[in-house]
């Protein structure tokens, strides 16, 4: 396995920059990761297609992780009900050491090889969902062990990893493997690596979430209405598709919950 994530940084003597040289350096390196990212476009439609095949039947879609890359599913996996209306517990976001390991890091949680499927098991994973394995290093035991069980039950593994040729890829039935190169910091994948899985996560469940049908025209028909200002959002979404005033649209709002309710009763 090429452990690029690891490489010795290219940037020496940080701690002699200027604010304004770590702030341009940091930022010449983000402008890469798009285009690392560019490069797996084909691997990422093959994983969101069948993503999109198990949710249309009822399938979940299920993150595991650990530290960052952790971090990063639970905070996709926790956006789609407010963003796309859907059920929580649709898209399950699973890190090494339990909720806890959110807010502070869990020692030694990413190292057992047998708690991943453990965590699987207590949302009743089945052969209808698809597990999607997060790791900058491609090396974590947490999420290996967890592909790993999966595979033996015929559940559908994925993964996103940031280091070619890595166990958790070769594990995976549908890798995706985004090189981005040295970080910064030497070894701090919360940066480059991080910036990579977070954009492969809203690639893939933004599309899933369209592709449901969670998305009319460029609008999120099913958003919860959480907030004054995602009210006011919605009221602005009815207005421009019922070609109505202000009142008559945030009125139809409250009283049928949704955009996308609001517009089915006054059509």
């Amino acid at each position: 396995m090429s452990k690029t994530t690891e490489s010795d940084s290219k940037y020496n003597h940080l701690d002699k920059m200027e604010i304004k040289e770590l702030l341009s350096s940091i930022n010449a390196e983000d402008k890469t990761v798009p285009l690392a990212v560019e490069k797996q476009l084909d691997n990422i439609e093959q994983l969101v297609g069948v993503i999109v095949e198990k949710m249309s039947v009822g399938g979940r879609l299920f993150y595991v992780g650990a530290g960052t890359s952790g971090r990063l599913g639970v905070v996709d996996a926790s956006e789609c009900p407010p963003t796309f209306g859907v059920i929580h517990g649709l898209v399950v976001g699973l890190i090494a050491g339990g909720d806890s390991a959110m807010w502070k890091a869990v020692e030694f949680a990413e190292d057992s090889t047998t708690q991943g499927w453990e965590d699987l098991k207590a949302h009743n994973i089945s052969d209808k969902d698809v597990v999607v394995g997060i790791a900058a290093s491609g090396a974590t035991p947490y999420v290996i062990g967890a592909l790993e069980k999966c595979n033996e039950k015929g559940i559908i593994t994925g993964c996103i990893v940031c280091n070619d040729n890595s166990p958790v890829a070769q594990t995976a039935q549908y890798p995706i493997e985004v090189i981005v190169g040295a970080e910064f910091v030497t070894g701090s994948t919360r940066m480059k690596s991080g910036t990579a899985q977070k954009l492969v996560l809203n690639m893939i469940s933004t599309t899933v979430m369209i592709k449901l049908g969670r998305v009319v025209g460029n609008k999120m028909v099913d958003m919860q209405l959480s907030n004054n200002k995602l009210v006011d959002r919605g009221t602005k979404m009815v207005m421009s598709q019922l070609d109505v005033d202000y009142k008559t649209a945030n009125d139809l709002l409250l009283t049928h919950g949704s955009v996308r309710k609001a517009v089915d009763f006054y059509q």
